[in-house]
């Protein structure tokens, strides 16, 4: 049982952690004869984890402080971004920067240009940034030559790439955002707790207000199904408007209604609220979830037909790491569905747990708060 305890409180600290939006920088590149053009967006908390941009440490960036570190942010990110043609480098000189509101907070921008020895048919891409004191950060590349883009996702195991100009691979290009929508909902804690909220309960049902397991496994596959379905359907819908630009909401007003619904489906499983119309829930609040897995794919600024591409790829991801989740999890759930275990602590106790955390999550995002 102390081991127990000391794990849940482990995954309660571990999770408060990591459920925010993760590191990702935007890089774009514009090919033109010997030519590069460039910008580069740069979270800025992130740049303050790396070299610390808050010199008076009151916990805000001001553009003053950031001004200040010009020279340290370029010297920092270009020597962790190195460029070639036909295997000849391209020296890279920062011309601008800048400050940008992206959905997750402010951005630093720099604009540079390169000129490579000959015109270029074979670009290499090396990218560093981050990737010594963040693993899960990703580079999301925009390259742009004779009115044609291509999208790139850099991370620790594909820091190096090459991209003959002529031939724009969309196969690859898919496949990078399918693989980013997996990685994306397994890192998405707040997206695997309201999922796993609506779906403790269904190898259980309420009689005499006690929770009673269920005698089969057929009705515990169907309670899942609908509530899969309904989250599916949801998400799809608001995250093809919102990547389409359709329908835009405030990204502070998303994040804290989706740490509001992993509340609420908590509270479900303690204080019967939708009873076993838990996929009416995951329809409504997956409506919501669906705009902050649109958040990555907005912020990139894809050209519409890229969109499309990423906006596809990234969806069946995100629906096969979910099917992912669910398919480990209902075996062992129906296993343990009869004993004491799962019914008080893994169902109850977990979903007080998980209501917690939801809750600290709602208070630092709604009011912009921090407490761990």
């Amino acid at each position: 049982m102390k081991r127990l305890i000391l794990l849940l409180a482990g995954l309660f600290f571990a999770l408060t952690a990591s459920a925010h939006k993760p590191s990702d920088s935007y890089l774009s590149l514009s090919v033109k004869d010997s030519s590069i053009i460039g910008q580069w967006d740069i979270a800025l908390r992130d740049l303050d984890f790396a070299i610390g941009l808050d010199a008076n440490g009151d916990a805000e960036i001001t553009w003053g402080e950031v001004r200040a570190k010009h020279t340290e942010i370029a010297a920092y990110a270009m020597s962790r971004l190195h460029v070639s043609a036909q295997g000849k480098d391209c020296p890279i000189q920062v011309t601008e920067h800048l400050v940008d509101d992206h959905t997750d907070g402010a951005y630093a921008v720099m604009r540079f240009k390169a000129e490579c020895p000959t015109p270029i048919s074979v670009l290499q891409a090396k990218y560093n940034l981050f990737f010594d004191i963040d693993p899960q950060h990703k580079g999301l590349l925009r390259l742009d030559y004779q009115g044609q883009s291509s999208t790139a996702i850099f991370s620790p195991d594909k820091a190096t790439q090459e991209f003959k100009l002529s031939e724009v691979s969309r196969f690859k290009q898919f496949l990078d955002y399918a693989r980013e929508g997996v990685w994306h909902i397994w890192i998405g804690f707040d997206h695997i707790l309201f999922l796993l909220a609506l779906l403790l309960p269904a190898v259980v049902f309420r009689q005499d207000k006690k929770w009673q397991a269920v005698s089969a496994f057929k009705p515990a596959f169907w309670s899942v199904l609908k509530i899969v379905t309904a989250f599916t359907l949801a998400h799809s819908i608001t995250l093809t408007l919102a990547t389409l630009g359709v329908i835009s909401l405030p990204s502070r007003w998303v994040e804290s209604t989706i740490a509001a619904s992993v509340v609420i489906a908590a509270l479900n499983n303690i204080y019967p609220l939708f009873r076993e119309r838990r996929w009416v829930m995951a329809f409504l609040f997956g409506l919501i979830h669906g705009f902050g897995f649109a958040s990555v794919l907005t912020d990139l600024g894809l050209p519409q037909g890229a969109l499309i591409l990423a906006l596809v790829g990234f969806n069946l991801g995100v629906e096969g790491g979910q099917l992912a989740i669910v398919a480990a999890f209902l075996p062992i759930a129906f296993a343990l569905r009869t004993s004491w275990f799962y019914r008080r602590l893994i169902l109850i106790g977990g979903s007080v747990v998980i209501a917690i955390l939801a809750a600290i999550w709602f208070i630092e995002r709604a009011f912009d708060m921090k407490f761990l």
